[in-house]
């Protein structure tokens, strides 16, 4: 989606599908089981924290196999580049290649433009009202 970041659902006044016109329908698939490759030792050391560093990621509960297949396909380029030869490296590659990190989600940015964030694991807590129930069962003597 081009142009710039939107803003985080909890920033707005409202929902966007409130909005009109701006929300979307969501086709759905099936989610299949996820085999996530392992990094090949001889890569650079930037890509090999990339490639971690992906699998350890929120947005990866959404990579499926060809996604993890493109991620292993674009570190190996990326290593590729960092351990050119008579270390000559060309922009135009570095650009290509970190232009395609966009395609798996890699930044924050990249998730808000397709209406994806991650948010922190909410702590289970008990609802006010039995905290409340408890208190007063404390204060009458019956708990």
């Amino acid at each position: 989606m081009p142009g710039p970041v939107p803003d985080r659902e909890d920033n707005l006044a409202r929902p966007r599908e409130r909005k009109g016109g701006d929300a979307t329908p969501v086709t759905r698939g099936t989610l299949r089981p996820v085999t996530v490759p392992h990094p090949d030792k001889e890569w650079h050391p930037i890509a090999l924290r990339l490639y971690r560093a992906l699998r350890s990621s929120g947005q990866a509960d959404f990579y499926q196999d060809s996604d993890w297949a493109f991620a292993y396909s674009l570190c190996e380029d990326l290593s590729y580049y960092k351990q050119a030869p008579s270390g000559k490296r060309s922009g135009q590659m570095l650009q290509t290649i970190y232009s395609t990190f966009e395609r798996l989600l890699v930044t924050e940015g990249d998730r808000r433009r397709v209406r994806i964030e991650l948010h922190e694991q909410e702590e289970e807590s008990t609802p006010a009202s039995v905290t409340a129930i408890a208190s007063y069962r404390k204060d009458l003597g019956l708990a």
